[in-house]
């Protein structure tokens, strides 16, 4: 799907122009929101604990705290925030270690961004030992700067990561493009007020202003990306 793109910062008519692409990891980027859930039923097993598979919609693309609160609330387990937290954090480990699949279109769409020189961030709610771990097998070189969910004071749904990363960036958040897999991601980033593109992993999510839904990276390229910042105007 990619064809010939004009530079960074070619302007529309109406003097639009993506300043640069923000993108989450899990779901997104690499196949592993499954990773997170068997992990989460293993742990509560060996605590005696078997989770409603309908809960898997609720802790989808949420931070660590959130997740894992909600399920040792649920399920009564004996064991604190803290001690499920390394658990979790463990399994995941494992897990990536052993495989790590990216999301079909994702290794094209980054080599993209890349060779046309797009400012763009990873932002992820998984804590930074874990996005370190990825970003071995996806490709430090790809991102001016990642953040993680245990580095800012509030993590997705609220907007500081993407404030962050924009900023971070010297973007106008307006003016970033946001992929997102989860309802609870992209909450965020529209509320940090960037154009968002869906791409649903677990949960449908529905379109909407300043969201477009799409079924898979493959379907999005850079002239995609710009041209959503043309329908803004």
């Amino acid at each position: 799907m990619t064809t010939t793109v004009p530079a960074l910062g070619t302007r529309t008519a109406e003097g639009s122009a993506l300043q640069a692409v923000l993108l989450d990891m899990d779901g997104t980027l690499v196949d592993t929101e499954g990773f997170w859930w068997d992990v989460e039923v293993e742990v509560f097993a060996a605590l005696g604990h078997t989770l409603d598979d309908s809960w898997r919609h609720v802790v989808v693309g949420g931070p660590m705290s959130r997740s894992a609160g909600f399920l040792i609330e649920a399920t009564g387990a004996d064991i604190t925030l803290a001690e499920l937290t390394v658990l979790l954090n463990q399994g995941f480990e494992d897990r990536i270690d052993r495989a790590l699949p990216m999301m079909p279109g994702a290794a094209r769409l980054l080599a993209e961004l890349a060779a046309h020189e797009v400012p763009t961030a990873l932002v992820s709610a998984s804590h930074r030992r874990i996005i370190d771990r990825v970003l071995t097998s996806l490709g430090p070189q790809y991102f001016a700067l990642t953040v993680a969910g245990d580095e800012v004071p509030r993590t997705k749904p609220h907007p500081d990561p993407y404030l962050l990363a924009a900023a971070g960036l010297g973007a106008d958040p307006a003016r970033c493009a946001v992929i997102e897999d989860t309802a609870t991601g992209v909450a965020a980033a529209e509320a940090a007020g960037c154009r968002v593109v869906a791409v649903p992993s677990v949960a449908p999510i529905a379109p909407a202003a300043r969201r477009t839904v799409v079924t898979s990276l493959e379907e999005v390229d850079l002239p995609f990306l710009r041209g959503l910042m043309t329908e803004m105007r």
